[in-house]
């Protein structure tokens, strides 16, 4: 399986709202006890190894955000995985904050992260987490950037955890009906 986490490398980004993608697949290495490493081949940092008899690989692109579809371009090409076994994550402005979908396939939405990957690699199984709206007189950019408050990352935790509960599941079973019922929250 092929988990992407979409996000911007580097400190000045870590805990913003457009990092929730790093976020689940830090939680998702940690919970399946996996390192990351530099993967320059794939404009990406991976962390790989087997869970529950089959093989995980977990990728953070180095691209920044707009140019995640090279990454995830790279590791389709290497990897060759069934598309029922990739998974892109990604921060969803359009949902709730913490609610989290799963669809097979999809708009990209305004998500110029996710943009980039369907226009480099077709449509993939995605899970968007959501990390709400802005205020109106916030705009998009600045809202994405900042980083979670006290009380929103801990609801974003929270999906991070769902999430690494639902995908440690869903390796178990390959049944992305049950996956996408378990995941597919109407709240946080």
């Amino acid at each position: 399986m092929l988990i992407v986490g979409l996000g911007n490398i580097g400190a000045k980004y870590e805990g913003t709202y457009h990092n929730v993608g790093f976020s689940v697949a830090d939680k998702l290495a940690e919970r399946f006890m996996l390192t990351f490493k530099d993967a320059p081949t794939l404009s990406a940092m991976m962390a790989e190894g087997n869970v529950d008899g089959k093989k995980v690989r977990i990728l953070k692109p180095t691209t920044f955000m707009n140019l995640s579809g090279v990454a995830v371009k790279s590791a389709l090409t290497k990897f060759e995985p069934a598309t029922e076994d990739v998974l892109i994550i990604y921060d969803d402005i359009d949902l709730p904050l913490g609610a989290t979908r799963l669809r097979e396939k999809g708009s990209a939405g305004t998500h110029n992260g996710m943009r980039s990957v369907t226009s480099l690699c077709g449509e993939l199984p995605r899970l968007r987490v959501g990390i709400g709206r802005p205020h109106e007189e916030e705009d998009l950019a600045s809202y994405v950037l900042k980083k979670a408050g006290k009380e929103a990352k801990e609801i974003l935790a929270g999906a991070a955890e769902r999430v690494a509960d639902a995908v440690e599941r869903y390796l178990k079973t390959s049944d992305f009906s049950a996956f996408s019922r378990e995941i597919n929250t109407p709240k946080a």
